[in-house]
């Protein structure tokens, strides 16, 4: 499984299309994390300024119709991951039936996210 974080929003926009994020038109690819502590260390330095829930799209990479390669952080990873950390890169739309989950990320007073929760969403 790989994890995608996305707002409500631009998940529900679009359902009877498979899910493009603004990222695979600007940078050639969707932006995923391989594990929970990655996609929270990546919220807490990409989305500490985004106000309202946050959700993360687990998928399994074995439903993808695109082509998933793991490469390395460019320029480096958010605080708190290893530089060894590889970070899968979607190259093409997510197909929905390869969201296993629709997970919400918890966050603390200070706006940290500190874990997971299933939401029931699809």
């Amino acid at each position: 499984m790989i994890y995608h974080v996305v707002t409500p929003a631009e998940w529900s926009a679009r359902p009877e299309e498979p899910y493009a994020p603004a990222s695979l038109a600007e940078d050639g690819f969707v932006h995923c994390s391989p594990d929970e502590p990655t996609t929270l260390a990546v919220v807490n330095a990409y989305f500490r300024g985004v106000t309202g829930p946050l959700l993360v799209l687990l998928l399994d990479e074995s439903r993808l119709t695109a082509r998933t390669e793991w490469e390395a952080a460019a320029p480096t990873p958010p605080p708190g991951v290893s530089e060894e950390t590889l970070f899968p890169h979607v190259f093409g739309p997510i197909d929905r039936a390869a969201v296993d989950a629709v997970l919400e990320v918890a966050r603390d007073a200070d706006g940290l996210a500190t874990g997971l929760a299933k939401t029931g969403r699809p």
